[in-house]
C-alpha cells in the first residue's frame, strides 16, 4: 500500500473540476433528480389507482407498495446529499436496516391478513353453480 494514499473521506471527485464543469454536473444532477421525481410520482399514481379487490389483504398490499416506493424515493434524495463515501455508506446502511425492519413487519401483517382471508373463505365455492 502506498504511503501517501489519502483516506476515502478525503477524496473529492469534483475537486479538480472547473466552474463550468461543476455547473454542468449540478445541472445534470438536477435533471436526473427531476426525472426520478417524475418516475416515482408515476409509480405512486399507478399503485394508488390499482384495484385491491376489496379485501384487507389487497388494501395492505397496496399500502405497503406505496410506503416502499416512498421510502426508496426518499433514500435516493438522501443519497444525492452525501458528502463522501462514508456518508454514502451510512445512508445506504440506514436505508437497508429500515427496509429489513419494514419487510419483517409487512411479512407478518400480510401473513395474518392472508390467513384471515383464507379462513373466511374456507368452504365457499369461488363460482356460483346452477344448483345453488
Amino acid at each position: 500500500m502506498a504511503k501517501d494514499a489519502k483516506p476515502l473521506k478525503d477524496l473529492n471527485p469534483f475537486g479538480d473540476l472547473s466552474a463550468e464543469a461543476k455547473q454542468a454536473v449540478e445541472q445534470t444532477k438536477e435533471q436526473a433528480l427531476g426525472a426520478a421525481d417524475t418516475y416515482f410520482d408515476f409509480l405512486k399514481k399507478t399503485i394508488s389507482s390499482s384495484p385491491t379487490g376489496g379485501t384487507e389483504f389487497g388494501e395492505k398490499l397496496k399500502n405497503y407498495a406505496e410506503r416502499n416506493i416512498t421510502a426508496t424515493h426518499e433514500f435516493i434524495k438522501r443519497l444525492t446529499h452525501a458528502k463522501d463515501f462514508e456518508d454514502t455508506l451510512r445512508i445506504q446502511t440506514e436505508f437497508m436496516q429500515a427496509q429489513l425492519k419494514e419487510f419483517d413487519e409487512q411479512t407478518r401483517s400480510l401473513g395474518e391478513a392472508f390467513t384471515k382471508a383464507a379462513a373466511t373463505s374456507a368452504g365457499k365455492t369461488p363460482f356460483k353453480t346452477s344448483l345453488e
